[in-house]
């Protein structure tokens, strides 16, 4: 029996979208719970229509863990929609995010949440964004990366080292604030940064997968981030940057 607390009010909420990730399950689970102690925190699996044992996996570890939410989706949507799914269900003004393939540690995620508080003593809104170290992808997909990342560097000036990195810790305010659209998941640094908020980019860990397998082929990955690297040009062009309001007395 897990004895973590039952609690309303969360001290953070941690996200994770799942697609077809049986085997993963119960480890990341209980990676996340050792990070964080004894801490109230609510843990939300998004499972993303999944055609594995995924769910019947995320049901076992309900049964003892009173903080383990899980939401699915009736169709698959995607990791971006998948995200937006936990964080309008969250109910901490925290959030931690991070990929269900395990290749995230979660012990980075108590270093990212001290990174975040120290922010927050100087800004409203802050997003600290994991730098992977030491990728352990295969070659093909650690090149596809590597060319959309000159490509957002290039034609959106998005100079953060590993925007794709799934592990971060914000506001969920700022998610908020943020418009919403497929793949929103792979430019989140620099869209919270033109919404006004601290963008700190903080170095992690990387592990090999496990188990399973790559949602995303590499072909794949690079054509839609071109497709939505001109989906984000144009949003920025067309959205207000940074707008600060006053409500009169």
């Amino acid at each position: 029996m897990n004895d973590l607390p039952e609690i309303s009010v969360p001290e953070i909420s941690v996200v994770v979208p799942v697609m077809n990730e049986a085997g993963n399950i119960q480890p990341l689970i209980v990676g996340i719970e050792a990070a964080f102690g004894k801490r109230a925190i609510e843990i939300i699996y998004v499972n993303d229509a999944s055609t594995d044992a995924t769910l019947d996996e995320l049901k076992a570890e309900k049964a003892t863990r009173p903080h383990l939410r899980i939401i699915t989706h009736s169709k698959r949507s995607g990791q971006s929609a998948a995200l937006r799914t936990g964080i309008f269900a969250a109910r901490s003004e925290r959030i931690a995010t991070l990929d269900g393939d395990g290749q995230n540690p979660p012990a980075d995620l108590v270093h990212l949440e001290k990174v975040w508080q120290q922010s927050k003593q100087d800004h409203d809104l802050v997003m600290v964004a994991g730098v992977r170290q030491k990728r352990q992808d295969n070659l093909g997909k650690q090149v596809a990366s590597r060319m959309a990342k000159r490509l957002r560097a290039w034609l959106l000036g998005d100079k953060h080292p590993d925007s794709g990195c799934g592990i971060k810790v914000f506001d969920r305010a700022l998610f908020l604030r943020m418009p919403y659209f497929n793949h929103i998941h792979r430019f989140m640094p620099i869209i919270a940064k033109r919404e006004g908020a601290e963008v700190l980019a903080v170095p992690v860990d990387h592990a090999a997968r496990q188990v399973g397998s790559s949602k995303y082929g590499n072909l794949d990955r690079l054509l839609v981030g071109i497709a939505d690297i001109r989906g984000v040009m144009w949003l920025m062009r067309r959205s207000p940057k940074n707008l600060e309001t006053q409500e009169l007395e």
